[in-house]
């Protein structure tokens, strides 16, 4: 069994709140815009954690992570990447990748819009977003996605709003 704490968005911030919801998480998982090495400095130091770079991440970032994760974990296959678009409207490169690596979870960020639904075109797949924990974007509320993967099942999935933007207390 394991604990995930899924975050994106960050932007070079994310609220100290997260580190008491994901203290019970075995692992992190970042889905992209990360902002700056610090803050992937400071979800490393407190978990092991996976990452991909997003849009707005520069040189180095993308040297300390990749543009897509494909790993297996619990018997679940795992496909992360920044842009990915959703079930029924995935980006074009989302799409090829989905179909040919055949994912069990499918996991973006890049909309700041926190979403998990099964896509009913590839049934067995689930897609997560986490939305976003930073300060920047159209977003109002910050949100993260805590989970556990047992034994080839996703289970505990809980939505979590981290407060409303502007309002806590901020990791720098």
């Amino acid at each position: 069994m394991i604990r995930i704490g899924l975050i994106s968005d960050t932007h070079g911030h994310f609220p100290t709140s997260v580190f008491k919801y994901f203290e019970e998480c075995d692992e992190i998982w970042h889905a992209g815009d990360i902002g700056n090495i610090e803050v992937l400095e400071s979800l490393r130091n407190f978990r092991p954690t996976r990452a991909v770079y997003g849009n707005i991440d520069g040189h180095e970032i993308r040297q300390e992570t990749s543009e897509h994760l494909i790993f297996t974990l619990e018997g679940i296959k795992v496909l992360i990447t920044h842009i990915g678009g959703y079930p029924g409207r995935y980006s074009p490169h989302a799409r090829q990748f989905i179909d040919r690596e055949k994912p069990t979870l499918f996991i973006c960020g890049h909309s700041h819009i926190l979403k998990v639904m099964p896509d009913p075109a590839r049934p067995g797949l689930l897609h997560m977003n986490p939305g976003a924990a930073g300060i920047h974007g159209f977003h109002k509320v910050l949100t993260v996605l805590r989970f556990t993967i047992d034994s080839g099942k996703i289970s505990n999935l809980q939505a979590i709003e981290l407060g409303e933007r502007g309002k806590m207390e901020i990791s720098e």
